[in-house]
């Protein structure tokens, strides 16, 4: 059982530095503008042999009610209900502000642990602000580096009482723990919960769809644009089936991306299509298929990711059957080197259509893991080559010999060629567009490789 720490202070204090510290890798984004995160983030981390689930919070602030602020505010308090222990974060270097009174005030009311970090204090030198600490009235504060890891032990020594109390140590011969909130390469996962994530243009209503799908208001949501900063990843169940949910920052044009804190959201967002199985691409009913919406999809196609389109705000389209066929007809004609994807029509905000998504999501998903055993793959290619031979290139006729499936994820084959490099771009597409019919794979990327057979009448050098 891992010990459930929550990471709170003021904005712009050093809590995404902190979380990103203790959970071993760079997964928050930081950036000295105050206020960048939002939602609640979460990771498991390690602390020598404490084993921690991180949840990084927004800065703690008052606000109206209603408002974007109150919001993260609400998003904060649940955090710190969920957790075991709280760590309060203070700018020691700025010293002891009002809001921090006011808080540790708050969180002194909660009757929950807290242990108090006085951050960014580098160097010999101990800032005034530690001293100050001592009147917030939650014990001795912890002289802390976020940056440099300095103040680990001390760090260490204040959580393992709470940690020995849930059962989060554990022995050294322990076998490390595979964490964090994405695999750390491309490589096949034969095991696992399914990589699901959720991409599209700003205020397309990304996050309302998965606090739609997981039954709960997990994450920010409203009529303010561009609220999702980090990519959000949350584990679910669905009939049983182990789910990462990813939510993702809005992805604009790169023309119109010009703030240093947008370009890092986008670059979170594209390192979740990077590490996703299945890409949902989730697009506005009302505006249809933009040209931002298909160089997102081409890059989830380069990525050799499972996509599904999403139609969102489905119930404020007056002519479902218009749009339904000017949606198809941009996918024809814009993304031939996929054909078939899956198209749902939902509306996030009602519920509708939503229960369809994850059918066709786990659908996706079967395809993009599909194995055909070599001997199938042969007969289909002798068929193939009977009915369509290669053509003549150079006054040559191209000799195909063999066809085997490489690996999947996305699926892979290989062809035996006379030549490798004389197969026609067409020739190709004729060759994939015809695994895709005959084994059923629509939507999913698929990639062909060539290679040239050894000739047996060349001489060995």
């Amino acid at each position: 059982m891992n010990l459930v720490v929550a990471i709170i202070g003021r904005p712009n204090v050093g809590k995404s530095t902190l979380f990103n510290r203790l959970a071993g890798k760079k997964l928050a984004i930081v950036d000295n503008t105050p206020g960048v995160t939002r939602d609640r983030r979460e990771a498991p981390g390690k602390l020598a042999d404490l084993q921690l689930s991180l949840i990084d919070t927004a800065g703690l602030e008052e606000a109206d009610a209603g408002s974007l602020e109150a919001r993260m505010r609400a998003q904060t308090e649940q955090a710190v209900d969920d957790a075991d222990v709280a760590l309060l974060v203070i700018d020691a270097r700025a010293g002891i502000t009002p809001l921090d009174e006011h808080f540790a005030g708050w969180l002194r009311g909660k009757n929950k642990p807290v242990i108090l970090v006085a951050n960014k204090c580098e160097g010999r030198a101990v800032p005034t602000g530690v001293y100050e600490a001592y009147g917030l009235g939650l014990g001795d504060p912890i002289p802390f580096s976020a940056e440099h890891g300095d103040g680990l032990s001390e760090l260490y020594d204040a959580l393992r009482p709470h940690a020995e109390a849930v059962g989060a140590t554990e022995d050294d011969d322990t076998e490390e723990p595979t964490e964090g909130l994405l695999p750390s390469d491309d490589m096949e996962i034969p095991s696992g919960p399914m990589q699901l994530a959720i991409v599209g243009r700003p205020n397309v209503g990304k996050s309302t769809l998965v606090n739609r799908l997981i039954g709960d208001e997990r994450l920010l949501t409203g009529p303010e644009a561009g609220i999702t900063r980090d990519a959000i990843a949350i584990e679910w169940q669905w009939r049983g089936q182990a789910v990462r949910l990813i939510d993702t920052a809005g992805m604009r044009r790169k023309a119109k991306v010009v703030e240093k804190l947008e370009n890092l959201s986008v670059e979170d967002s594209r390192r979740a299509v990077q590490f996703a199985q299945v890409v949902v691409l989730l697009i506005d009913g009302q505006s249809g298929l933009e040209k931002q919406d298909l160089l997102i999809a081409s890059h989830v196609i380069e990525e050799g990711r499972a996509l599904i389109i999403c139609v969102n705000k489905w119930d404020a389209v007056s002519d479902k059957k218009a749009a339904r066929q000017k949606i198809q007809d941009r996918l024809e004609t814009s993304l031939p080197q996929v054909r078939g994807i899956k198209i749902v029509y939902v509306s996030a905000l009602k519920g509708s259509g939503v229960d369809k998504l994850m059918p066709a999501v786990k659908g996706a998903y079967d395809r993009w893991n599909m194995r055909i055993p070599t001997s199938h793959l042969n007969q289909w290619l002798d068929d193939v080559l009977m009915r369509h031979p290669p053509p003549v290139v150079s006054g040559r006729r191209l000799k195909i010999r063999y066809i085997t499936q490489a690996k999947t994820r996305p699926p892979t084959f290989v062809i035996f060629a006379s030549r490798a490099k004389g197969l026609p771009d067409a020739y190709r597409r004729y060759i994939v567009n015809g695994l895709r019919e005959t084994f059923d794979m629509p939507g999913v990327p698929i990639r062909l490789m060539v290679r040239q057979g050894k000739n047996p009448y060349a001489p060995n050098k």
